[in-house]
């Protein structure tokens, strides 16, 4: 039977932003967990430039499924207006018209990343048998983009319905199926970044699949537009789709330049801030999750008009956001000796991930602001300020600091630099929001009347 009930329109924002936040985040982790651990089996084979690989190829991956969370916040933040407005049909339409022209796109978009790879990993700094090493990693993953894909979109439209749970379990299947077929792969038939490659695939294709049954047993399913549904729903998918997939761009070009920047220090640290790359998700599972957790309550309360709640949500937010990464920054403090000896750290590579564990963790924070303020423009009909906002990030908030930090501290200076913009960014993005959401809320009397309420007034004194 459909559910479709706008669940976000009552109850406590902060329990609902946290539930959300921590489901989603549950599933995200299981697959930034199996990326973990598939560094970790990297690293066992003790070939610096197997791990080097995973660093180059990661940011590309990083690249391509832009497309998809750009497609996903699209499908997220129209299904919950409509759901919030209480037009289930019309959400049920939505989800089916955003589903499709992302397959569609995102496997033109596949292909033209894969037919320019080499260029791409030249392009990121990699050279030699790392560069050969990552090319042949991402000609086996890349096609299986429009399956992520359809997993990414699938899942936000159960989020935009409240059910968190169900997406969070659709890439936690993902992740077992990774995590098992991994050793397999790696160890048992000897196929090393081959094997690892084929295990993504793999779950990516259990996304997909446990992403799209839920939908069909309990929401509805999907609707079957005609040609001139599709025609009418492409101006509102892509006025969100585009804004959003630019503004996912901005991070791997970025971290492609951060990348770049680090591989002047030689392999040792290219593979110490891959390892800081894996350790990121599976510590800030929550934050990544929290623009697809705050976005369909923001998106729910603003389609029923209801302002207050809408920032409210933004504010309570921020606070999970500053709860979540003090209590992470702790624990990797406290784990930093263990997560060196698990990989076998030293020099340049240990430096760069206890200076991870150390400070740099806290400002992680300032990210999490620029997410959940990414999340409120494009659910609140401004996506070009999340573009703006993160290519301004990861450009002018990345690119000077990154220089001069280097300049100073070598290849540590690299991830201080980064972090730096990221502090200036993520304040800039808290100030826009609150504006934003001020605009959005209408005084309780329109100002013409107002005024014209105080003249009644003094002249009624006068009389």
């Amino acid at each position: 039977m459909a559910q479709s009930n706008a669940v976000f329109l009552e109850g406590n924002l902060f329990r609902h932003i946290s539930v959300m936040s921590l489901t989603s985040s549950l599933g995200l982790m299981a697959v930034f967990l199996v990326d973990f651990v598939d560094m970790v089996f990297i690293s066992m084979l003790g070939n610096a430039e197997l791990a080097a690989a995973v660093g180059y190829a990661g940011a590309i991956l990083f690249f391509t499924s832009s497309f998809g969370i750009g497609m996903a916040i699209a499908a997220g933040a129209l299904v919950a207006r409509a759901l919030g407005a209480g037009a289930p049909s019309e959400a049920r339409m939505r989800a089916t018209t955003t589903l499709s022209y992302g397959f569609a796109f995102g496997a033109v978009f596949a292909g033209l990343v894969w037919v320019n790879l080499g260029a791409l990993v030249t392009l990121m700094g990699a050279s030699g048998e790392t560069h050969d090493l990552a090319v042949g990693y991402l000609r086996i993953i890349i096609p299986s983009l429009p399956l992520l894909l359809i997993g990414m979109v699938g899942g936000a439209i159960l989020r935009a319905h409240g059910a968190a749970r169900r997406a969070m379990y659709a890439t936690i299947i993902g992740g077992l199926v990774n995590a098992v077929l991994d050793p397999i792969l790696i160890f048992g038939l000897d196929l090393e970044l081959t094997g690892a490659a084929l295990a993504s695939v793999a779950a990516r294709v259990a996304i997909a699949a446990t992403a799209l049954a839920p939908i069909l047993r309990h929401y509805g399913g999907f609707a079957r537009p005609t040609p001139n549904e599709f025609s009418n729903d492409f101006k509102p998918i892509f006025a969100l789709a585009l804004p959003a997939i630019l503004t996912q761009l901005a991070t791997p070009v970025g971290q492609a330049y951060v990348t770049r920047a680090m591989a002047e220090f030689g392999e040792d640290a290219v593979a110490g801030m891959a390892i800081v790359g894996r350790l990121i998700p599976v510590a800030f599972g929550t934050i990544f999750a929290l623009s697809g957790a705050v976005g369909p309550i923001i998106g729910q309360n603003y389609g029923a008009r209801n302002f207050g709640r809408v920032r409210r949500a933004y504010l309570d937010g921020l606070l999970f956001t500053a709860l979540v990464v003090i209590v992470v920054s702790a624990l990797l403090y406290l784990l930093r000796g263990p997560i060196g000896a698990l990989f076998l750290l030293e020099g340049v590579s240990q430096e760069i991930v206890f200076l991870f564990c150390g400070p740099l963790a806290l400002a992680w924070f300032f990210n999490g602001m620029i997410f959940v303020s990414n999340a409120s423009f494009n659910n609140l009909g401004h996506p070009y300020y999340s573009t703006w906002t993160n290519w301004g990030r990861h450009t002018l908030g990345t690119v000077p600091f990154v220089m001069l930090f280097a300049t100073w501290f070598g290849a540590a200076g690299v991830l201080i630099g980064q972090a730096v913009g990221g502090v200036l960014f993520g304040l800039w993005s808290g100030w826009l929001a609150m504006r934003v959401i001020a605009r959005q809320d209408p005084p309780a009397e329109p100002r013409p009347f107002q005024r014209q309420a105080r003249l009644m007034q003094l002249f009624s004194f006068r009389r």
